[in-house]
């Protein structure tokens, strides 16, 4: 007698569907199948096995297993099972977000042969002008055993001349099937960088791998050497046959963090972002699967893969919001990984200049270990923090002449200087000044920043673009002009200042090409003065040895917003830039500009104390009630209307009426509407986090079965970073 599975599909449903087992399958939890399912064949994945359908039903069967063994095993299942239940997402969608997209669209668990190339013995004369043909053959005579197409065209030939070769007869293809694993280190890993005093200190005092779980919160200064001890622990602690897990928050930070980790870890370093293709995913994903003995570096997702053997874990940046998803399924990248640190009873470090309030009121509370590193590595001093007041001073993109003038000062002494603008683009607003007429998206309730290198207006929340015009659209006025400043228009406003200077610009639009992050770290790594023109992204990690001078251009956008995380996020990224001034052997000095040079943040700010300042904010949370003292999640609801998505939660504010919740709203959102969605939101806050996670399971199950209008969607944000 056939027994039956439940199986988890990659769909945005809770459901989950019975199929009979055939009787030659053995299944476990977490193995991939290939299920029917309506009139399709798709991918599934077993949650459990032995369970009993409703009476009355006649199940489809399994197709058939697509590997004998989990594709995830039982800590990963475990750990994913968690998160779902814990931000109230589909299990389905959770666990097919830990295997690379082959193994989603059912493809084999395993490497592909690879497709290589090399020089035939045929000897027929190539053409006098082949230069580039004949270069190629050369260099696969170097090279009998073959040479990948990537090994290729990473040396400078295209796929045409190979094929030219080939057509010849000099040139052959090859399958060179992938290497066994080895699960042993290629080396052994004896010494880790030479540590200060200061950071000896700090090292003695983390945890020993065999300690199981105890996770300890590093607040390293900027500059401080955090990386350093990172090397330093996984020398000392980490197995030669076990993994360790690197977090970083961003795509740009993983080259340079891969470059310091392979200087002691060599060809154990994978990584792991959205940037790679689905080949080196797969390779990747399997070496994790497999129990290789790898260090891996990676951002979010690199939280949830199928480690076997792992025994480490490392949060850098722990603070930053890029550990949360924006969309789908919204988990947290850092909390998973301090829960699965708990799951698997190994040692977990975060570490941050700016510790994010939550981490610190859990160090308070004893359930993290502080350990604090606040001297700069190789004697560095730290900057020198000053508000310089803009009110009534003329500006030119954004800078006042004080700031013009150090800038100035930095580069005559051979350094480098940074400008750090937190708007992309050239304008944030392109404005009539005879009719007063601002372009605004036609799909959101926001206006259109102003490119000026490509001559076009985008709403950097849909994407929306069009192309940028000379006259006003409303009144023909030729007095149409930018208004504020974006990267852009700060980059050539210092290029005209300073002719003979590079001016390098980091946001996501310089940056969107493979290898350009890399090459601008290159060309500024050289030390030669230049100015560094940038966004957020240059706040995170870098270590600019020459850079002396940050220039802040505003500093006052997150003093008065309506959003209580806004002054923690601030601060955060007021020091993390100022960070990048004087990491070297000259002293750094910041300038931040201002219209409120008295504000009581501000000069707390200037006194450059993290943990003082966190503590006044902590304490103005808890006498707010607001998180970390109360657990808090946002159901969200996008209709047609904003009368439509205000009354659907009108309909469920009714459910969370009960003692010890409190709600807020349905209001509508800070962008009320996007890409002509009309959002609105109810926020649902607890002092207790288990009866908040009844509530929002409770919640799911009645909407699930609710009868939903056209286009009226739903979801809920847990731990939310964003209260709009």
């Amino acid at each position: 007698m056939s027994s039956t599975a439940r199986i988890a599909l990659n769909r945005p449903i809770r459901q989950l569907f019975d199929y009979t087992v055939p009787v030659e399958l053995q299944l476990q939890p977490g193995q991939r199948v290939h299920v029917p399912f309506g009139r399709q064949k798709i991918t599934g994945i077993v949650v459990e096995t032995g369970s009993k359908p409703p009476a009355g039903i006649t199940l489809k069967p399994v197709s058939y297993a697509l590997e004998d063994w989990p594709a995830l095993p039982a800590e990963t299942f475990r750990l994913l099972s968690w998160a779902s239940d814990y931000y109230q997402h589909p299990l389905g969608e959770c666990l097919f977000t830990a295997l690379p997209p082959a193994l989603r669209r059912g493809q084999p668990a395993e490497e592909k042969p690879e497709i290589c190339w090399r020089a035939t013995s045929a000897s027929p004369e190539l053409p006098a002008n082949a230069h580039k043909q004949k270069a190629l053959l050369t260099l696969l005579q170097e090279h009998p055993e073959g040479l990948s197409m990537s090994a290729i065209t990473k040396a400078g030939y295209t796929q045409q001349q190979l094929k030219s070769l080939a057509g010849k007869g000099l040139a052959e293809s090859l399958i060179r099937k992938p290497e066994p694993a080895s699960h042993t280190a290629d080396s052994d890993v004896t010494t880790g960088p030479t540590l200060s005093p200061a950071q000896e200190k700090a090292a003695e005092q983390l945890v020993e791998g065999e300690n199981g779980f105890n996770p300890c919160l590093l607040f390293g200064i900027t500059g401080s050497g955090k990386t350093e001890i990172y090397l330093d622990y996984l020398t000392k602690n980490l197995a030669r046959d076990k993994q360790a897990l690197v977090l970083v928050p961003e795509i740009n930070l993983t080259p340079q963090t891969v470059a310091r980790f392979q200087r002691y870890f060599g060809a154990r370093i994978a990584v792991w972002h959205s940037a790679l293709n689905d080949r080196e995913r797969l390779e990747t994903w399997l070496k994790i699967r497999n129990g290789e003995p790898i260090i891996l570096i990676g951002t979010r997702s690199a939280a949830l893969l199928p480690f076997t053997q792992l025994s480490a874990i490392i949060v850098d940046e722990e603070h930053d919001s890029s550990y949360k998803q924006g969309d789908g399924f919204r988990y947290s990248a850092r909390d998973v990984a301090v829960y699965r640190a708990h799951l698997n009873q190994c040692p977990i470090i975060l570490g941050s200049a700016t510790p994010s309030l939550e981490s610190l009121n859990n160090a308070k509370q004893g359930k993290y270990k502080l350990v604090r590193l606040e001297e700069r590595a190789k004697n560095a001093a730290p900057p020198s923090l000053s508000l310089l007041d803009i009110r009534s001073r003329p500006l030119e993109g954004g800078l006042s002449r004080p700031a013009i003038s150090a800038i100035q000062q930095a580069l005559n002494k051979g350094e480098q200087a940074l400008v750090f603008v937190n708007r992309r683009g050239f304008a944030p607003v392109m404005m009539c000044f005879d009719c007063g007429h601002t372009v605004e998206c036609p799909r959101c309730d926001t206006r259109l920043t102003y490119h000026r290198r490509d001559r076009a207006m985008r709403c950097h929340h849909c994407d929306y673009q069009t192309a940028a015009t000379e006259a006003c659209p409303e009144c023909q006025s030729e007095a149409f002009k930018p208004v504020g400043q974006g990267t852009e228009r700060t980059e050539d406003i210092l290029g005209e200042a300073f002719p003979d200077t590079p001016v390098v610009r980091v946001d996501r639009d310089s940056t969107q090409r493979k290898g350009s992050i890399q090459a601008i770290l290159k060309q500024v790594n050289k030390g030669d003065p230049c100015i560094l023109v940038g966004t957020q992204m240059l706040a995170k990690g870098h270590d600019f040895p020459n850079v002396t001078l940050v220039v802040v251009v505003n500093a006052d956008g997150g003093l008065f917003s309506v959003d209580f995380r806004a002054p923690e996020q601030l601060i955060q990224t007021l020091l993390q830039v100022s960070g990048r001034a004087g990491r070297g052997a000259k002293p750094g000095e910041v300038l931040i500009q201002t219209c409120h040079s008295d504000h009581p943040l501000l000069k707390a700010l200037c006194r450059g104390n993290y943990l003082e300042i966190a503590d006044q904010l902590l304490a103005e949370r808890e006498s707010g009630l607001l998180p970390p003292f109360r657990a808090m999640a946002i159901l969200r609801a996008e209709g047609n209307t904003m009368e439509q998505s205000l009354q659907f939660l009108d309909s469920v504010k009714p459910m969370t009426q009960r003692p010890g919740i409190e709600t807020w709203g349905p209001l509508p959102a800070l962008i009320a509407r996007r890409a002509d969605r009309h959002r609105a939101q109810l926020i649902i806050n607890s002092g207790s986090r288990k009866s908040l996670n009844y509530l929002l399971r409770q919640i799911c199950q009645h909407l699930d079965q609710m009868p939903m209008r056209p286009r009226t969607r739903w979801m809920i944000d847990v731990d939310p970073l964003e209260s709009g």
